[in-house]
């Protein structure tokens, strides 16, 4: 029951969402994102005179044991050549409180969407890819549920 209230939420929350391009999101069945695992979300960009925004989407339960999210992340064309890459990190708890951060709507659920490239500009027309690595101190992330990517128009018409 809840899986399904989850669904019709997100379709509710993103079908009247004219900014977005692609967005897609891989569950972790074993609730945790190990070091081996590398998601790759593949999308077109249809015009390339616009400039996009890229982020990444991460869902924690309060079981991820850190403050802190490290993740490594690598943009490609179509012919697999790396345009972007880059660690980032973001806080999913407050620092000094431990206050879970992000959006919850779903009990000890929380969704964070970790700015990757603002403003960016593809060179042409076509297919990308964009995978996602996690640079954490452990090789397996407990709590760490669903990550994500988000490509969207800067400026939509």
């Amino acid at each position: 029951m809840k899986s399904w209230m989850s669904v019709a939420l997100w379709l509710v929350l993103f079908s009247c969402d004219s900014d977005r391009v692609y967005e897609r999101q891989v569950d972790f069945k074993d609730k945790f994102w190990g070091s081996d695992t590398a998601p790759k979300f593949e999308f077109e960009i249809a015009d390339h005179t616009r400039n996009y925004n890229i982020y990444c989407t991460v869902r924690n339960s309060l079981e991820f044991p850190f403050s802190r999210i490290f993740v490594t992340y690598y943009l490609k064309d179509s012919l697999n050549n790396q345009l972007q890459s880059e660690l980032v990190s973001t806080y999913l708890f407050d620092q000094k409180t431990g206050k879970p951060n992000g959006s919850s709507g779903l009990g000890d659920l929380f969704d964070h969407r970790i700015s990757l490239l603002r403003d960016y500009h593809f060179e042409r027309p076509g297919a990308y890819s964009l995978s996602l690595e996690q640079f954490n101190r452990k090789d397996t992330l407990q709590g760490i549920l669903a990550v994500g990517v988000r490509v969207e128009v800067v400026n939509p018409k």
